[in-house]
């Protein structure tokens, strides 16, 4: 929305049903792809810029994973969008127990096989309309944040907030800069265009933060913690509510 216009009714219940056009693209992107996911992750074949990308690509990864163990050991964990199981098995191995959550059967069964770990529970399911009466000493996301459109972001936290414990925290990781070819320019709210290895195309949303700013929404919204750049790639936030409602 251009800052300074109003929109009419139906202007916004318009702009709502695009919004939900391309969030269902969205799942049907992350379905198609779950097979060929993993090689963006271990830099392969498209995704592979040289062994000097790949080498900090990688340190990267191990840095932030580091992190986890002090967080999710001996802890119950919710991992949102928990795809094809590449931190499920990070979460795993750091002690946790999980229930993994993700709208593609695809890429769970993919992660279930990974995984192999009876400390597991999965669940498919649309994140934006899934909710339980469970309680988690965590809540975990690996590069989700950046496909929630801007009117769910309060939302989502506030339905993060509600799967916490008291003293409950949230680990999440996500994209601070542009580490895939994207194809064409992101509109006002986020939507880009993705290509599958088969030429596919699909719109998703796909909204890049600096972890300051980040940071700043999220303490208007009564969270604390810290949002910390990994230097390259990537970003992580570990935050915890001001207080309980």
């Amino acid at each position: 929305m251009v800052k300074g216009i109003i929109l009419d009714p139906q202007m916004k219940m318009k702009q709502s049903m695009q919004e939900d056009s391309v969030l269902s693209e969205q799942v049907a992107y992350y379905r198609e792809r779950a097979p060929e996911y993993d090689e963006c992750f271990y830099r392969r074949g498209r995704y592979d810029h040289g062994p000097t990308d790949r080498a900090d690509w990688f340190r990267v990864v191990q840095t932030i994973e580091s992190k986890l163990p002090q967080v999710v050991r001996g802890k119950t964990v919710l991992e949102l969008a928990a795809g094809t199981g590449l931190w499920t098995k990070r979460l795993i191995d750091s002690g946790a127990r999980v229930v993994a959550v993700d709208s593609s059967p695809e890429s769970l069964m993919i992660n279930r096989d990974r995984v192999r770990s009876s400390r597991v529970e999965y669940q498919i399911a649309d994140i934006f309309s899934w909710c339980t009466s469970a309680t988690f000493d965590v809540v975990f996301f690996s590069f989700w944040l950046s496909h929630v459109p801007p009117r769910y972001f309060d939302d989502f936290w506030e339905r993060v907030h509600k799967a916490l414990k008291p003293n409950g925290q949230v680990f999440f990781i996500d994209e601070q800069q542009w580490t895939e070819r994207e194809d064409g320019q992101a509109t006002s709210w986020g939507v880009v265009h993705r290509k599958l290895n088969d030429g596919r195309e699909f719109r998703i949303v796909k909204i890049f933060y600096e972890p300051a700013t980040l940071y700043r929404k999220l303490r208007k919204l009564g969270w604390r913690g810290r949002v910390c750049s990994s230097g390259k790639f990537f970003f992580y936030g570990i935050v915890r509510p001001n207080h309980r409602g």
